[in-house]
């Protein structure tokens, strides 16, 4: 009983600790975000060449994830979590320091290499406590994340507003930010690989269980990123809306998400994540349609908050799926989180080309058939034959680190 209790709590803290670990990573990418277009201008580039050096983050990281469960393997989960979430909140101060095309290209790809892995590595420690737990935790997990990047976005807006120096902003931020996670890290759970466990690859291709789960991230993420660079010019060009009102979308759409993930772990406990996924596609494409409908401003606008609303929970359910989905959960992770990458990275790019050679309605029209994709899809994600977590007793016994 003691032991159980003990056990508990531990993992209880361990949830905690974890969670700021993704308000620290999430408070990274705001503080980036917000800083882009003294980045640009220091930098002088055209928008083609911006547009061009904002591809390496998502190159970077997808290379390099596959590489977080062979460090996991190597140094143990904690502290691997704790090289790599260090390594990811310096590396914030390396694109400002960058004063051309040629050096924030590879600047960018190691901001995005160690994001992918710390990202990794986070996703795969919130998976075993969720599994210790027994109930659901990883929507709450990432509405942290961007709890932390409302939170560095609104300090980035602040900066920029009384004219810092975006280096020394990302120097002090970056400062902060290390000391939190590695403060974090130390409450996190201290998982070892079994001393006959093989050290995973360097690099391999995603398992076919990563792949089927990865499509349902990657209509998720392509709706989230085409909402949130081309929302505002949507409302802007195509409804001829104020600049704004337009911004005003933007921010409703990311706030709605941050809210649904805040509070998507009650709604997964009560109907499993098969049912909450396609509930959630099934109000993703109805605010695609509304979008398309190119209606008055406040329908868009309502159809962009039911599409955030819609694929909220969707990336955090199919990193848990992941997590369970075999023996290598750090592997399926990185397989999922590297098909959700490229999506982040594929949507704008997308959506610009088939606006040029269409318009934004069948651009959005394309976000609304993918969505379908949640509701048709959502099965993969039910792992072990089942639709929901085991809600393990209070007193139950809680299993140590595994040696």
């Amino acid at each position: 009983m003691t032991a159980g209790v003990h056990g508990q709590r531990e993992v209880r803290r361990a949830r905690y600790a974890v969670a700021a670990v993704f308000a620290v990573h999430g408070a990274v990418t705001g503080s980036f975000a917000t800083r882009v277009p003294w980045i640009q201008d220091h930098a002088s580039l055209s928008a083609g060449r911006l547009g061009l050096a904002l591809a390496f983050p998502a190159l970077g990281a997808s290379v390099a994830m596959p590489l977080a469960g062979r460090i996991t393997h190597r140094f143990g989960a904690r502290n691997a979590l704790r090289g790599l979430i260090a390594l990811w909140t310096l590396a914030l101060v390396l694109p400002s320091l960058a004063p051309n095309l040629l050096t924030l290209c590879p600047a960018l790809f190691v901001y995005g290499a160690s994001a992918g892995m710390a990202d990794v590595a986070m996703n795969a420690l919130g998976v075993e406590v969720e599994n210790r737990l027994g109930r659901s935790i990883m929507s709450g997990l990432h509405g942290m994340w961007s709890a932390g990047a409302l939170l560095g976005s609104a300090a980035g807006t602040l900066a920029a507003h009384l004219g810092s120096d975006a280096r020394v902003h990302h120097a002090l931020t970056a400062a902060v930010l290390t000391a939190l996670g590695l403060a974090a890290c130390t409450w996190v759970l201290d998982l070892q690989p079994a001393e006959d466990e093989e050290p995973p690859p360097r690099f391999a291709l995603p398992p076919k269980s990563a792949l089927l789960i990865g499509a349902v991230g990657f209509c998720a993420v392509f709706a989230e990123g085409a909402s949130l660079d081309w929302s505002a010019v949507y409302l802007r060009h195509q409804l001829d809306t104020s600049a704004g009102l337009a911004a005003a979308c933007t921010t409703g759409f990311t706030l709605t998400m941050a809210l649904a993930r805040i509070a998507g772990d009650r709604v997964v406990d009560r109907y499993g994540p098969v049912r909450t996924v396609r509930a959630g596609g099934i109000l993703a494409v109805l605010g695609g349609l509304l979008i398309v409908s190119a209606g008055p401003p406040a329908v868009a606008m309502t159809g962009f908050a039911l599409t955030g609303l819609g694929i909220a929970v969707v990336v955090p359910l199919c990193f848990a799926a992941a997590g369970r989905s075999g023996p290598n959960p750090s592997q399926a992770i990185a397989g999922v989180a590297t098909i959700t990458y490229t999506s982040g990275l594929v949507a704008p790019s997308a959506i610009g080309g088939l606006a040029q050679a269409t318009s934004l309605v069948v651009s959005f029209g394309l976000v609304t058939v993918l969505s379908c994709g949640l509701v048709a899809c959502a099965g993969v994600l039910r792992t072990g034959g089942r639709d929901r977590l085991e809600v393990s007793r209070p007193d139950a016994a809680v299993p140590g680190p595994r040696s």
